[in-house]
């Protein structure tokens, strides 16, 4: 890879790392998905720069899944079909051996969670491991940006599960006081 192609491939994963922070604080979901869509966007750009085609046909499926997900057309039956799509596109597409699986399993397991998991704290938990998968895919393809934005993001989110843990462990010691 060139030194052009590996520059426009960090600069198209830092678009991706600066979509992917900015939806991580907004508090409406629909908001939060639609600067999701944004970040698969640009790491559509990014993977094909870098080439990792198995990222590429993954984001791609990204970008559908979050445009489903932000219209609130996600079903199950759609969840389940993108996912299989994904697992065959992406094993098929793979150039990159075993770090070609990362982004394909990471799909998988967000959009099993994004669709079946309906509490924010196991929401949580599948955040933290889908970041850590595309982790080390970024890493692997020189995607530091975005790489750099999954530790981040990763210690970010697992501070705000300890907080949700520690609230509930103060709400049930005040509840118990009270009983």
């Amino acid at each position: 890879m060139t030194l052009t192609a590996l520059l426009i491939g960090n600069f198209f994963s830092l678009c991706t790392a600066i979509c992917i922070a900015i939806s991580v604080v907004k508090r409406n979901k629909i908001r939060l998905i639609w600067w999701q869509i944004w970040d698969t966007f640009f790491c559509i750009l990014a993977s094909l720069v870098l080439l990792s085609y198995s990222s590429f046909t993954t984001s791609i499926l990204c970008m559908a899944r979050n445009v489903a997900a932000y219209k609130k057309k996600l079903t199950g039956a759609l969840a389940i079909a993108l996912m299989l799509i994904c697992v065959c596109i992406g094993l098929y597409a793979n150039n990159r051996g075993v770090f070609g699986l990362f982004p394909i399993l990471a799909f998988v397991e967000y959009t099993t969670a994004m669709y079946w998991t309906k509490n924010d704290q196991q929401m949580r938990y599948a955040v933290v491991i889908n970041l850590s998968l595309w982790f080390i895919h970024d890493l692997y393809i020189q995607a530091y940006p975005s790489a750099l934005t999954d530790v981040l993001l990763s210690l970010w989110t697992v501070i705000q599960i300890f907080r949700h843990i520690k609230r509930g462990k103060r709400m049930r010691r005040v509840a118990f006081k009270n009983a």
